[in-house]
């Protein structure tokens, strides 16, 4: 039977405690890197990048969505 691999001294707390830190602080700067935030043209709100803008419901200039049809589905109830 093979010998596992065994460290000859024990490492101390803040090694891997620094270790983690390093990892972490790269983890973070990927993530905020890869969320591509653009602002609205018209209604000056950030909003993800090639997606249709939340507030105003257009994208790329032409209207997408139209908010106010949205407003009057969820206060009309019909019967």
């Amino acid at each position: 039977m093979a010998k596992h691999p065994v460290p000859k001294q024990k490492k101390p707390k803040n090694k891997s405690k620094t270790r983690y830190g390093s990892f972490k602080t790269s983890v973070l700067k990927r993530l905020t890197n890869s969320v591509n935030l653009s602002i609205c043209p018209d209604c000056k709100s950030k909003h993800l990048a090639h997606t249709v803008c939340q507030e105003c419901g257009k994208y790329r200039g032409r209207q997408v969505t139209d908010k106010q049809k949205e407003i009057e589905k969820i206060t009309k109830i019909k019967a």
